[in-house]
């Protein structure tokens, strides 16, 4: 089975740690025509609330009559019609010229709100908010085949609306992120303490030469004191490289991501693929055998990944297979990459505890813009590309509101608050498996992790800002493990961990030794 092997390239994916619902400062123009069929139409507009906010309501709004000047970009008076613009609100093309330009001649020509049409994407108009104080009029962005769609539909005399809704604080999308993070980490952390259905048909002596070679191959995917220092440096420097050049290295995630994800998906299945008894056909390649099921199930792994790739700017139903590909790709990273003891878990824990904090709240401090570095890599709001980071769990928003007219907004979750807690919860099956048994840590931490995502999301609602779930998820992970070795007498064992998890090198060569002076005599009785 393929191992995530490359685990300082994997980290590269768990950089984004936190909770929040993806959305931008949207508001809405409802249209209306001024010609003998009333027709009403509503579009989406992008605004920068920090210049002046929109009305909350339309019983509030100022309604405009609106003039169309796509045919220039307003960056010169001479753009200005000779019949003028006053009392207008004005539609222009984005061009060169910032918007601070554009609204100032607007203001210059008593317009009353200016429209600036963009054929990229939509972001909230940016610039020295001091010079814009001394502007005082709504400016947004909208889309130009919006405006074409528009004129089509309401004709040419046209009147506007310019308002936004708040938007609602309670969406049931948290719940269904909820039961994906934590089914996630219960079932990735169960199979991480699950035989191979290879090895569990094996003889006692194959088994034992098994897991001597497993153990071997394990010693690259395990996470020591050191490895994990060198793990957050490598987060560390991918979100602040992201965060300076998100539009070239946005592409190179997404290619990892592409490739780790057909990989995972694969492991995940052949998992279960390999326990079915029917239909075990296979052929010898290589002096290998190979089946035939495996390697279809290959080819239909790598087309899912590949489709991804294609349509992952589809937000209207391609988040439901980035979920599964995402979901594949936490359970085959916590199957296969190991703590060695609670002393990496917690030096993991606390080290990403302290970064999550600092990247969500800390960094708004520094920034230009006083936005969280986190936040801006996440929603790739802050480098005009319309890409995104495919290392998210994503849930469109259920409650009809303002969004649905700019796309569909997003809960989203990071990887990282799957896979940093779910390591901790892994490492306790594992133990469990090897001390007693019964699954009390695994069972535990489960729970606590559960605890601490609703904690969690109680925040994100009351709050209405993006949280750091880690500050949550480590406090309630952490207490309860310790609190539950403390109470079994058994803190000393679970620090350090136990033979299953780290085989010293000593006993590696005992093993060794002992397997090379059975072997001999068992192969040839007739010479003793």
């Amino acid at each position: 089975m393929a191992t995530v092997r490359d685990w300082p390239v994997a980290a590269s994916l768990l950089l984004l740690l936190g909770v929040f619902q993806a959305e931008a400062q949207e508001g809405i123009l409802r249209a209306s025509s001024n010609e003998t069929s009333p027709k009403i139409r509503e579009y989406c507009i992008i605004f920068n609330e920090q210049w002046m906010p929109l009305p909350s309501t339309l019983t509030n709004a100022t309604n405009y009559q609106l003039q169309d000047l796509t045919s220039t970009e307003l960056c010169n008076s001479s753009d200005v019609p000779a019949e003028g613009i006053k009392d207008k609100l004005v539609v222009v093309m984005r061009g060169n010229c910032t918007f601070i330009e554009k609204a100032r001649i607007a203001v210059g020509n008593h317009a009353k709100a200016l429209l600036i049409a963009s054929t990229s994407g939509l972001i909230p108009p940016k610039g020295n908010t001091s010079e814009y104080e001394q502007l005082q009029i709504p400016v947004a962005l909208i889309s130009y085949a919006d405006i074409l769609s528009m004129k089509k539909v309401l004709g040419n005399q046209i009147s506007a609306t310019l308002y936004s809704p708040p938007m609602p604080s309670m969406d049931y999308s948290i719940l269904i992120v909820f039961f994906i993070a934590v089914g996630t980490v219960a079932l990735g952390s169960y199979w991480s303490g699950i035989e191979e259905p290879e090895s569990e048909s094996l003889s006692p002596e194959s088994r034992s030469k098994t897991r001597r070679g497993s153990k071997n191959e394990d010693t690259a995917n395990i996470l020591t004191p050191v490895t994990v220092l060198f793990f957050v440096i490598i987060v560390i420097v991918m979100i602040v490289l992201l965060y300076f050049f998100y539009k070239w290295l946005v592409y190179v995630v997404i290619a990892i991501f592409s490739v780790a994800s057909a990989i995972s998906l694969y492991n995940c299945l052949s998992a279960l693929v390999r326990r079915i008894p029917y239909c075990k056909c296979s052929f010898i390649c290589s002096s290998r055998r190979i089946e035939v099921r495996l390697v279809m199930l290959a080819l239909f792994c790598i087309t899912l990944a590949a489709v991804w790739v294609v349509f992952r700017n589809n937000d209207r139903w391609i988040w439901i297979l980035h979920d599964c590909l995402g979901v594949a790709f936490c359970l085959n990273f916590l199957k296969t990459l190991k703590m060695p003891h609670y002393k990496s878990c917690v030096i993991l824990l606390v080290l990403l505890l302290i970064y999550d904090v600092f990247f969500v709240f800390i960094t708004p401090l520094f920034t230009p813009n006083h936005e969280s570095i986190m936040v801006e890599v996440a929603t790739g709001s802050g480098s005009g590309s319309s890409e995104k980071l495919p290392v998210v769990i994503r849930v469109p928003r259920l409650v009809p509101s303002v969004a649905t007219l700019c796309g569909i907004p997003f809960s989203v979750l990071g990887f990282g608050d799957i896979i940093v807690p779910g390591l901790l919860v892994a490492y306790c099956r594992r133990f469990d498996v090897e001390t007693n048994g019964y699954n009390i840590y695994f069972i535990l931490c489960t729970i606590a992790y559960a605890v601490g995502m609703m904690l969690t999301f109680v925040v994100l609602i009351v709050m209405k800002m993006a949280q750091p779930a880690l500050l949550y998820l480590v406090p309630c992970t952490l207490i309860t493990c310790t609190i539950t070795a403390i109470t079994r007498k058994e803190l000393r064992i679970f620090w350090t961990g136990s033979v299953y998890e780290m085989m010293t090198p000593v006993d590696a060569a005992s093993e060794e030794t002992t397997a090379a002076l059975i072997e001999p005599v068992s192969e040839n009785p007739s010479e003793i």
